[in-house]
């Protein structure tokens, strides 16, 4: 993808081409581990930062493929840097990180409510439920 028709294109997420479904699968890959690592806030605003360069990062990633491929798969970080050069690729990792977010989020207080509910309502601060306090 040359330089100018990266620019000059302003595609939505809804009109952009389908992802395959290996692309699909690192991004969810890539999104877990966000969730997993509780760097959902820091990758948010970085993502967004830099959405404007994303061609610019992906040809970075072709400078640093040497050695990015002695820690990484040499085929996902392959398909991850041709995958970032469109830019409604970004816009779908955000919304992937949002959405796993979200479920992490629903998951986490289902299983605070069933700890109380456990504890019969009883808070850390106030053992007994009789008593004045």
């Amino acid at each position: 993808m040359g330089f100018k028709r990266w620019f000059d294109s302003r595609e939505s997420v809804e009109a952009a081409p389908p992802l395959t479904e290996e692309e699909a699968a690192l991004l969810a890959k890539l999104a877990a581990k966000v969730i997993q690592w509780k760097m959902t806030v820091p990758a948010i605003l970085f993502l967004e930062s830099v959405k404007p360069l994303n061609y610019l990062g992906a040809q970075a990633m072709v400078f640093f493929e040497p050695f990015a491929t002695t820690i990484f798969n040499g085929r996902e970080y392959d398909t991850f840097r041709v995958m970032i050069e469109r830019r409604e690729n970004v816009e779908r990792l955000l919304q992937k990180i949002e959405e796993l977010d979200s479920l992490a989020l629903q998951s986490e207080k289902e299983a605070r409510r069933q700890r109380r509910a456990g504890r019969g309502g009883r808070s850390w601060w106030r053992p007994f439920s009789g008593g004045s306090g």
